[in-house]
């Protein structure tokens, strides 16, 4: 039986819309009973022609002050290349004093896409990306625990560095995963674990969530304290073909991993991503009934998670958000609530 109670989010899609409109989007959210609004953080968009790429610390800030109740978080930010974890630290603190039980600082070791271009550094093999990340997550924690702290690290070293705004309630720290290396860090080091749907019930089933579990238990952590929250990608609207239609802005999710890794210019990504906008549609769950929609939700409740965060394609927000909490919300806290 699951630990963590059922809690439905909204994914702040900040690649597809300007600061200002996705924190009405976000705003609406909350006032229409979604638990939580997730943001990435990009330096840049998948699209260049009309993309967007609202600075994260900045926007988190004012959708704290627009909202009262709904859990903020990233899903998720690189602390290894353009952000120092220091601060990122520094940033969260202030975050979580800001906006008291309330923040999650959602990590994972990044795309090339958003560092090249602020580094110009090469980028790394997954071996090191992680390294990094591991040793960014240690830092931030005890930065956020110990005063006067110098870290003697392979990547980050800082030298009596001290946070000095921060919450007297800890910020969960969830760690994004793709793969068992990376999944199992998330069980040994997280609080919860992100991934994101789409990508076949073995991948989850047989990798992912095990892993998670043999990280945890390898630190003497149960398994069901990890919150396991996944990104589930959904266009649902009452027209079928509008539904269909509405997924091919974001062609580049259906780019395999390898053809995306080296990409670091958003034009070339946009141009890589027409190639295969008639497939765009296979990593949604694309519906316009209700019931259907449940069904094809089900099987992400029945592995195991417990937050679904749902990112929807679509340029009209309002309509999706009404619509989902009018038609899907209720259905499935009633039946898994």
């Amino acid at each position: 039986m699951a630990k963590h109670p059922l809690k439905l989010g909204y994914k702040a899609s900040a690649e597809q819309f300007g600061p200002r409109r996705l924190i009405d989007y976000s705003v609406e959210a909350e006032n229409l009973g979604f638990d939580s609004v997730w943001v990435s953080d990009h330096f840049q968009p998948w699209r260049h022609t009309d993309g967007h790429a609202p600075q994260v610390f900045a926007w988190l800030g004012a959708l704290g002050e627009r909202t009262q109740r709904v859990q903020l978080g990233t899903s998720v930010l690189t602390p290894t290349f353009r952000y120092q974890p220091a601060v990122v630290a520094q940033a969260f603190g202030t975050l979580g004093v800001l906006n008291p039980g309330r923040m999650i600082l959602g990590v994972g070791s990044g795309e090339s896409l958003n560092e090249v271009a602020v580094t110009n550094a090469d980028w790394p093999e997954p071996k090191e990306r992680l390294a990094r990340l591991r040793e960014s997550v240690a830092l931030i924690k005890q930065l956020w625990s110990e005063d006067l702290v110098n870290f003697e690290g392979k990547y980050y070293q800082t030298r009596n560095a001290t946070i000095y705004d921060k919450p007297d309630q800890p910020i969960p720290i969830f760690i994004g995963a793709g793969g068992p290396v990376a999944a199992k860090f998330a069980g040994r080091a997280g609080d919860g674990f992100i991934c994101t749907s789409g990508k076949g019930d073995a991948l989850y089933r047989e990798k992912l969530i095990p892993s998670v579990a043999e990280g945890a238990q390898a630190v003497g952590k149960n398994p069901d304290d990890i919150e396991r929250m996944i990104e589930v990608k959904v266009s649902f609207d009452t027209d079928r073909d509008r539904a269909m239609a509405d997924t091919r802005i974001w062609a580049a999710l259906a780019l395999p991993a390898e053809d995306k890794v080296e990409i670091h210019d958003a034009r070339e990504m946009e141009r890589k991503a027409l190639t295969v906008a008639d497939q765009a549609h296979k990593r949604w769950l694309v519906s316009s009934d209700p019931e259907e929609h449940i069904e094809q939700i089900r099987p992400y409740i029945e592995l195991g998670f417990t937050h679904l965060v749902f990112h929807a394609p679509g340029e009209d927000q309002s309509r999706f958000l009404q619509l989902y909490a009018k038609e899907i919300l209720p259905r499935l806290r009633k039946n898994f609530g």
